[in-house]
């Protein structure tokens, strides 16, 4: 069986670049493209279009884009932009009209923050503060790894204001930090030492550590302000830790040596983001691949947050779902739900009984089940161990809402029927009686041959004649839900 696991297109809109990337619900980049930006919007839509042609395949599903500048990503709206000002552009509704698929849009700082919460520096950290730094600065927050928005556009972290009487910001006050430690401001600091326009950060770090006082004040002009900013953000939010992105980030992570941290109450681990410059478009790729169909630009559960979760572990008996169902519970914490699980005590107290009593109990497990999520905590996570096949897909639908299930995932197992029938009959004896004998093999045969899985929200394939990797199954889950920004690292 071909790999069905859906493809998204990441789109990360810079001052300088805009970037795009083919990527896979694990966050791989499979394909990448970039265009130079510009100020006008018209141009930078036109340019966007064209990278998507060049990366669009049957295998796309939705499109992600992060956007600089204030956005709210509830109405899929941008606000207000600073190098590149798209709020005269309808962007989501023009791309979904040139493409024919949904798009999501959000700040450009937020979704790289979904990438490093998912495969870089920010996995396993609840409460993160990240500046990105490049032309402008961003910023974005997660607490309890869920992005904070505010009423639409919190987290604007490059505006906290470092100079009462600095210089002019694009957002129309003074003194912003993004006025002091941009890239952009980085020129100006060379500039007004009267360096060349043509030396970079690298060249001034080495003229530093040979002892050139221009370069060390032209660093310290840089980072204090930065330093000031990220005590300012530590005092408020009182982060695990601070992530420096962006094309600038590890240089400026660098220079911040030459302004540590002084005040002893805002200690706090600042380090450089893993992903560099792809983290704008796996987080965009990423939260693209986790919105569901007709759930407008944000999906439902990130506006919520207090919806229940599902992992639909899915394939037909003999698959192996099983086995990964109890691999990713025990990797991820959440707590198992398998059919069997529920039916196989009452065969064994009622002592069995004939195929259709055993497809009737089935019905009644899987209703118990979806009575147990619906009794839990709201933002529980299940795994849910079950051929979801031996009942209409109207049942489930029912099921999940009124168990108050509003996202699911699913891990769909399989392996060709001879396989299958070779596990089966070798288990036959390990079963309740009750369970369909030796007479139901040829029947699963025919059933492996026509199989499909549910195809409800993103899906994984794992293939269970082959080592399965729970690595890869669980970086994918942490990726798929964290793009929904509220998964436990």
């Amino acid at each position: 069986m071909q790999d069905v696991m859906p493809l998204s297109i990441g789109i990360d809109i810079g001052g300088t670049n805009l970037r795009a990337a083919r990527v896979s619900g694990t966050g791989e980049i499979l394909k990448r493209v970039s265009e130079k930006s510009a100020p006008d919007p018209e141009l930078v839509l036109g340019r966007i279009a064209d990278m998507v042609r060049l990366l669009d395949t049957p295998d796309v599903k939705a499109i992600g884009v992060g956007v600089p500048g204030r956005v709210d990503a509830r109405r899929g709206a941008v606000l207000s932009g600073g190098y590149v000002n798209l709020a005269s552009v309808a962007l989501a509704q023009r791309l979904e009209d040139m493409t024919g698929k949904p798009v999501i849009i959000d700040n450009d700082c937020n979704m790289a923050l979904a990438a490093e919460m998912a495969l870089g520096a920010g996995r396993g950290q609840d409460n993160i503060v990240m500046f990105t730094i490049g032309t402008g600065i961003g910023g974005a927050v997660a607490q309890g790894r869920r992005i904070t928005r505010g009423s639409a556009t919190a987290g604007q972290l490059g505006h906290i204001t470092v100079d009462v009487d600095g210089e002019v910001c694009a957002c129309g006050r003074r003194g912003c930090v993004e006025t002091t430690s941009s890239g952009t401001a980085l020129g100006r600091h060379i500039a007004r030492a009267g360096l060349g326009a043509d030396i970079s950060v690298d060249q001034l770090f080495a003229r530093n550590a040979a002892g050139d006082i221009q370069a060390r004040g032209i660093l310290e002009a840089w980072a204090r302000p930065l330093r000031a900013a990220i005590d300012t953000a530590v005092a408020v939010l009182d982060p695990d830790m601070v992530l420096l992105g962006g094309g600038l980030g590890r240089a400026a992570h660098t220079a911040l040596g030459r302004a540590p941290a002084l005040a002893p109450w805002y200690q706090c681990p600042v380090k450089p983001a893993q992903l560099g410059d792809d983290a704008g478009v796996i987080g965009a790729g990423l939260q693209a691949l986790a919105m569901e169909p007709g759930t407008g630009p944000l999906p439902r559960l990130a506006q919520s947050g207090h919806a229940r979760r599902a992992v639909l572990v899915n394939g037909i008996p003999a698959s192996g779902k099983s086995t990964v169902s109890r691999g990713i519970a025990d990797r991820m914490g959440w707590p198992l739900l398998a059919l069997d699980t529920i039916k196989n005590p009452f065969l064994e107290v009622l002592g069995g009984g004939d195929r259709e009593f055993n497809r009737t109990l089935g019905r009644a497990s899987y209703q118990a089940i979806w009575s147990a999520v619906g009794e839990a905590p709201t933002g529980s996570t299940f795994v849910i161990d079950a051929w979801f096949g031996f009942q209409p897909r109207e049942v489930l639908e029912d099921h999940l809402r009124k168990a108050g299930v509003e996202q699911t995932v699913e891990i769909w197992c399989h392996a060709p029927g001879e396989v299958l029938a070779e596990r089966y009959g070798a288990r036959l004896d390990q079963r309740p009686a009750g369970h369909p004998g030796a007479a139901y093999i040829p029947e699963l045969i025919e059933l492996a041959k026509r199989a499909e899985p549910l195809r409800r929200g993103p899906l994984f394939d794992v293939d269970t004649t082959k080592p399965i990797d729970f690595d890869a199954i669980t970086a994918w889950l942490r990726a798929v839900m964290a793009a929904r920004l509220d998964v436990p690292g």
